[in-house]
């Protein structure tokens, strides 16, 4: 899980990009940090570079892997950021 020491550098939204699921070795839309959906590791990845490949990391079930967007990180601050 994603951990922070001063939470005056983040701030919660409700857009729904935090909601997509992404399959591996597909384009980050936004640069940030990603959760496999099937275990929960965490990974960094940049607007426009591919995410991880499926043999990334073991599963079971490589169907099971989808990335999700946890924590987005603005490198925009004057050109809106997902809200």
């Amino acid at each position: 899980m994603a951990m922070f020491k001063d939470g005056n550098h983040l701030w919660q939204s409700t857009c729904d990009v935090f909601e997509d699921e992404h399959l591996p070795g597909t384009v980050a839309l936004w640069t940030g940090i990603y959760a496999c959906q099937g275990c929960n590791q965490e990974i960094a990845s940049n607007e426009g570079e591919p995410l991880p490949p499926p043999d990334h990391h073991h599963h079971a079930s490589p169907e099971s892997i989808r990335w999700k967007l946890i924590v987005y990180a603005d490198q925009r601050p004057k050109q809106g950021a997902p809200r």
